[in-house]
């Protein structure tokens, strides 16, 4: 298993487009493999026949055994019990046993305990309470609509692996029926394997915000001008710019004129960025995922528009590519479609400040000594201490509200 992101400890086998005996050239799409950030295609580098799987789905750490490619009819299981055996020295137990029926290695285990294949046959996935699921299974039921309970996994310890969902496909969509009481039906208890994402969310977050002192600094925007400027721009302008838009073309200058926000703390100094690269949180199905969005300090708000879009449906595909989530300064998480009116976010390293984005509402506000209904959106900074202090946040902020509520002054 090759580390196909910086911070990727082991990849998920989705699911293999290659079988036992298939040749193999170099360029030639092994498998699919869940990473931490996306799901990606291993490619092979190797030439000859695919002669062993190791792993028909589920989680291999880096540098793990995946497969064997070698000459057509090569005997390689010295080879495969070298391989393993600084895994079975590590975990004190047998990992490996010779391959079996033409070398399909369905009994061979690496880095993990397993049971054999034949104990798992005929398991019904709830009785241990819960459900074992491939995340690739698990999506193909989604999208067919058929219930997870009603499937017999066949992998291992009753998982439900793509084979499963396939066979219920193959008979017109229709699963073992559930025997209901005459009474009550009980609910459904599940449990899901962690995926890579959510691993990376949970590791990286958590050292975040307890390893990086953050304190929340909170300013309200009238948004009155912000709406009426945005209905002028769309009535001229191809693509429907949104006030996410705006909010990133605003952080980006504000950051221009506080470069001490838009720097990261590296332990023994803090580097200032020179670019302004701002990351965009985009929730998808597993969690959240950040594409950049670069230099957004020099680009309009059709361009950003048109980034945002581009690579929040890559985000939500699993297609983006590493070079589109690196290089963040600065990251803004938006809330407000869903009627949110303030939060607090936690920063994204190795940023130094997140600014989290309510929703626009109607409040009672004071001009001119009048009470007027205004469009009010409250925007809360996290900082990292170490980093920003006090004042220098709350002077971003103040920077950000001079160009969020007359965004005429960010297109000069």
């Amino acid at each position: 298993m090759p580390r196909l992101s910086d911070t990727m400890e082991e990849g998920v086998i989705v699911g293999w487009l290659k079988k036992v005996g298939d040749p193999i050239e170099p360029g030639d799409i092994l498998a699919e493999v869940e990473t931490d950030k996306a799901t990606m295609e291993l490619e092979s580098y190797h030439e000859g026949y695919l002669l062993h799987i190791g792993v028909e789905e589920g989680p291999v750490l880096v540098n793990g055994i995946l497969a064997v490619i070698g000459e057509k009819g090569e005997d390689y299981s010295a080879a495969l019990e070298a391989a393993s055996a600084p895994e079975s020295s590590s975990n004190g137990s047998e990992t490996s046993e010779q391959p079996t029926g033409g070398g399909s290695g369905s009994d061979i285990k690496f880095g993990e305990e397993t049971s054999k294949k034949e104990s798992s046959v005929g398991k019904s996935p709830g009785e241990a309470g819960r459900i074992k699921v491939s995340p690739l299974a698990k999506k193909m039921a989604k999208e067919a609509g058929i219930g997870l309970e009603r499937v017999m996994g066949s992998g291992e310890q009753g998982r439900i692996v793509k084979k499963d969902i396939v066979a219920i496909l193959d008979e017109g969509g229709h699963a073992a029926p559930i025997q209901h009481s005459a009474i009550f039906s009980s609910g459904v208890t599940e449990e899901f394997p962690i995926s890579q994402m959510r691993k990376t969310i949970a590791k990286r977050l958590a050292e975040s915000k307890f390893g990086a002192p953050h304190f929340y600094v909170t300013i309200e925007l009238e948004m009155s001008n912000a709406i009426d400027a945005r209905k002028r721009i769309n009535i001229e302008a191809p693509p429907k710019i949104s006030f996410n838009d705006f909010v990133v073309k605003a952080a980006a200058m504000a950051l221009r004129q506080h470069p001490a926000v838009n720097s990261s703390w590296l332990g023994d100094k803090i580097r200032q960025n020179g670019d302004i690269n701002v990351g965009v949180a985009v929730a998808v199905d597993e969690g959240l995922l950040v594409p950049v969005v670069q230099h957004a300090d020099q680009k309009s708000f059709a361009q950003i528009n048109h980034e945002v879009k581009e690579l929040a449906t890559k985000a939500r595909d699993r297609k983006l590519q590493l070079p589109e989530m690196q290089g963040n300064t600065f990251t803004i998480s938006n809330l407000g479609m869903f009627n949110v009116d303030e939060f607090t976010a936690i920063i994204n390293p190795p940023d130094s400040c997140i600014l989290a984005i309510g929703s626009i509402t109607e409040k009672p506000v004071v001009r001119n000594g009048k009470i007027e209904i205004g469009n009010i959106m409250k925007v809360t900074l996290s900082c990292d201490h170490r980093v920003v202090d006090g004042a220098t946040g709350a002077q971003f902020l103040q920077t950000f509200k001079r160009f969020i509520e007359d965004p005429v002054k960010m297109l000069v």
